[in-house]
């Protein structure tokens, strides 16, 4: 999830003005393809979209039709562009998928994908970037990135926005099943609680996990010292040595979660929505929790020009809004996550008034205090990243 370098106070001052909220991430033939409608840029000429937009995205993040298990937005997308969306969920951390497509594209193949979403609070986003293995965004395409909130508009690992534009943001807390065990509000209970030993998962994400628990040991997640480093890493190796730790996971904490099959699990803010077992609570740490965001990015390769007709569609307001809230009407369920659309929070009232309040897609103040961004230079410590790598291995 190297990242944005915009603190939490100024996600505060600038994300709470107003309605541009933060009130408050194959082969070449595969992605191209003969296109099956035209469309214009804002210079006037005329582009050919693909039959197919080839999208890898995280599980439980996008709306979907609780009855037909389809995404609402994505038919609506090929609706009007007449371009089918081949929508995978085959990202579950940052790492491991990277991990599947660096091979191809260091050696200059494609990978089959038009949009792939990765996280600020981790390192691949901005070695995709900087390995140059990401195609420049076409603007021309995407009038409505004026809809970009504020405080998106220049992260440290892409200040102009040329290869990238937020998906969603999320806040990294606890999530506990209240059948199999009490409220679990701490990092020290999900840690040490021995009613909990080998019911727990904590995140693979070293910036998701040691902000937890730096917050927890009274350290600063921004500002990352070999000291309140060795502190943090030492504290979740001995709940892994203690058998306290039954795994780390990326987004497959999930279903086990759902299923009961465990009591805890260090999470993502958005995910316990679309779980939809109301046994399931989720809360940020007492002591604070993790802030990111997700990233598109057009892998090289990509088919440029249609990748950027679908990032325009989504910064519509409308869009964005029935993204995130949903329609109870039509049974469709949203997101839940934070948008980057200014507009959105009008739009999702509108069809789901009862978001108002959810700190889950619109944060008080009060809740943005609490989660803090990872520092970014801890994201490419190379003995921090080797040290976390030997442990989340086994």
């Amino acid at each position: 999830m190297t990242q944005s370098q915009f603190t939490r106070q100024e996600l505060l001052r600038r994300g709470l003005a107003g309605s541009a909220l933060l009130t408050v991430p194959g082969l070449l033939a595969a992605c191209g393809g003969s296109g099956s409608k035209s469309a214009a840029t804002s210079t006037g000429a005329k582009q050919q979209l693909a039959k197919t937009l080839h999208f890898s995205n995280w599980t439980l993040y996008i709306d979907v039709n609780n009855k037909t298990k389809a995404h609402p937005s994505l038919q609506e997308f090929q609706q009007k562009y007449g371009t089918h969306v081949d929508y995978v969920e085959d990202i579950n951390d940052n790492a491991s998928y990277f991990g599947k497509i660096q091979g191809a594209l260091s050696r200059g193949q494609s990978i089959g994908r038009d949009i792939v979403v990765l996280t600020d609070n981790d390192r691949y986003l901005s070695l995709m970037i900087k390995k140059g293995w990401a195609e420049k965004l076409d603007k021309s395409a995407i009038p409505n990135i004026k809809n970009l909130v504020e405080v998106q508009r220049h992260p440290t690992f892409d200040p102009n926005r040329e290869y990238s534009l937020p998906w969603q943001s999320g806040m990294t807390g606890i999530a506990y099943n209240d059948t199999l065990t009490g409220p679990v509000l701490s990092v020290t209970d999900l840690l040490e609680n021995s009613k909990l030993k080998g019911k727990v998962t904590v995140l693979n994400s070293m910036g998701d996990a040691l902000t937890l628990v730096m917050l927890a040991n009274g350290d600063d997640p921004t500002k990352v010292t070999d000291k309140s480093f060795n502190a943090a890493f030492n504290r979740i190796k001995k709940a892994v040595d203690s058998k306290q730790i039954r795994q780390f996971t990326g987004n497959d904490y999930a279903p086990s979660l759902a299923k009961g099959d465990l009591a805890a699990a260090m999470s993502w803010s958005g995910d316990i929505a679309q779980i939809g077992n109301s046994h399931i609570h989720w809360s940020v740490p007492k002591d604070g929790g993790a802030l990111w965001t997700d990233n598109m990015l057009i892998p090289k390769g990509g088919n440029v020009y249609t990748a950027s007709v679908y990032m325009n569609y989504v910064y519509d307001p409308a869009v964005a809004g029935l993204m995130e809230a949903g329609d109870p009407k039509k049974n469709i369920t949203g997101i839940y996550y934070i948008p980057p659309v200014i507009g959105a929070k009008q739009a999702a009232l509108k069809l789901n008034p009862s978001v108002a309040n959810n700190q889950l897609i619109f944060p008080s103040a009060k809740t943005l205090s609490r989660v803090h961004l990872f520092d970014s230079a801890a994201l490419n410590n190379q003995k921090y990243l080797t040290q976390w790598q030997n442990l989340i291995s086994g």
